[in-house]
């Protein structure tokens, strides 16, 4: 598993700045960074992982099949295979965001063309990522998975301040300069507006869909 010397022989390989720090008390997410490092949330970045289902045809992702991870696409009888197939694609795409922020999951699946978009299972995560779940790094992610950033966060941050970020364990955490993670993890800011459509006349449109029960993770899906 990945971990912060992995992160930190990574960054001195690459020449950048930064600092890993030691924390006071063990995490057991990356929210919880500015409450151990006595910071505001938009200070503390929090990769969160989802799994997607029903990428852009012709799109390179890094698939999945169960707890294991590989480079391809996932039929619809859960082998892999090269047919390009949309149904089938499964692949796990992160989201930047300030500590204790979610962003919809409906925006998420836009932003990466897929039919449906969940919170990723952490064992999941763990297989994909090589992270902790819950403590994911933004740096030294597989290149096909797609990262997104929080626009808040994209346009609202000096590219020199420090932002701290989880490394994979529970008691460090990465400082780094803003500017330095955004070029080097290649996160695009997210469009939080939906597109603009005409309803057709001919058809009424469909009933937004009921909100998800407490304690149910939130599942976006297209009307495809």
């Amino acid at each position: 598993m990945k971990d912060a010397l992995a992160i930190h022989r990574a960054l001195l390989e690459w020449e950048i700045l930064h600092e890993i720090v030691r924390l006071p008390v063990a995490m057991t997410t990356a929210d919880e960074l500015p409450k151990a490092l006595g910071l505001p949330a938009e200070r503390c970045l929090v990769t969160r992982v989802y799994a997607c289902e029903g990428g852009r045809a012709g799109e390179s992702v890094h698939a999945y099949e169960g707890g294991r991870a590989g480079d391809g696409v996932l039929g619809r009888d859960g082998v892999l295979g090269r047919d390009g197939g949309r149904r089938g694609r499964r692949f796990l795409a992160g989201v930047i965001v300030p500590a204790g922020r979610r962003l919809p999951a409906e925006a998420v699946r836009r932003a990466v063309g897929a039919r449906t978009v969940r919170p990723a299972h952490p064992d999941l995560v763990n297989a994909v990522t090589e992270y902790a779940a819950g403590l994911v790094c933004p740096l030294l992610l597989p290149d096909s998975m797609p990262l997104l950033i929080d626009p808040l966060l994209a346009g609202g941050l000096d590219t020199d301040d420090v932002v701290y970020t989880a490394t994979g364990e529970a008691s460090t955490a990465l400082g780094i300069r803003g500017g330095s993670l955004y070029a080097l993890c290649h996160a695009k800011p997210m469009d939080l507006l939906p597109a603009a459509s005409l309803p057709s006349p001919a058809v009424p449109p469909a009933p937004a869909p009921a909100a998800p029960s407490a304690g149910e993770p939130e599942t976006a899906r297209s009307g495809a």
